[in-house]
């Protein structure tokens, strides 16, 4: 309870410091604008040509881009910022003042930060899974809307958990932003279900980039396209990485305190 209470603190400090440059707000909505755009246009093109993308019709391809923007939004208005803090932190050395908070390094290294502008990418996305659902033309089921409110939280947890992993990096490596930007180009292949690439990359997005069980799997699950056992694996994912995380963490701080003393 000590440690909730720490963090929404923390997170009431960072949005009332964000109210404060209103102007970012405009800012955002015009990006989210853009890229939204963009990516409209370009499956507009692409089902000018064909009916279906690899089986995934216009609708369903609208559903995973808007799971892309939503986590994408989630992303840089919580967990970009906090990795980006924790990597000065521990390259500056100033990492100590995270260590003397009355909460838990991991937690408030995590959740200090929030820009709220950014969450206009969360809206722009639950807009266009609206709008997708509306046009798939079937009764949804109680079970696939669960299932799939449970895989964007399971894929918001693998996100963060693998950029946590690359960020922890850090404490041994202290250049590791070139780590970090090729796994955000990686990120943006989320944009499209990761059925239409090749074989070999399809596993990489899968298992060693997790982006499709972040992505297209809560997508998979809305549209009946997976199964119970793809939700399990996801699970399973979650909880290795969050253990990995964790695990990794702990040594990263161990390291640090060493160097420090």
């Amino acid at each position: 309870m000590r440690s909730l209470a720490v963090v929404r603190l923390l997170l009431r400090m960072s949005i009332l410091n964000e109210l404060q440059y209103r102007v970012n707000f405009f800012l955002s909505v015009f990006q989210s604008l853009l890229a939204l755009g963009t990516g409209l246009a370009t499956v507009a093109l692409v089902f000018g040509q064909v009916d279906r993308l690899d089986g995934w019709s216009h609708p369903e391809l609208l559903l995973v881009m808007g799971v892309f923007t939503l986590i994408g939004g989630i992303v840089q208005a919580v967990i970009q910022p906090n990795m980006t803090m924790l990597m000065e932190d521990i390259r500056n050395g100033t990492f100590d003042f995270v260590l003397t908070k009355p909460v838990g390094a991991q937690l408030f290294a995590s959740a200090r930060s929030v820009q709220i502008w950014q969450a206009t990418d969360i809206l722009a996305g639950l807009v266009v899974i609206i709008v997708a659902i509306g046009q798939l033309g079937r009764r949804l089921s109680i079970g696939s809307i669960l299932a799939f409110v449970a895989m964007l939280v399971v894929g918001t947890v693998i996100i963060y958990c693998f950029w946590m992993l690359l960020t922890i990096t850090a404490f041994w490596v202290v250049q590791v932003e070139q780590i970090v930007e090729l796994f955000e180009g990686f990120f943006q292949a989320g944009r499209w279900p990761i059925s239409i690439y090749p074989g070999w990359l399809r596993i990489g997005l899968t298992f060693v980039v997790p982006i499709g069980f972040a992505v297209t799997v809560p997508a998979q699950a809305l549209t009946g396209r997976s199964s119970g056992g793809t939700w399990v694996l996801a699970v399973g994912l979650a909880v290795v990485l969050s253990v990995a995380t964790r695990w990794y963490f702990r040594r990263g701080l161990r390291r640090y305190s060493g160097a420090s003393s």
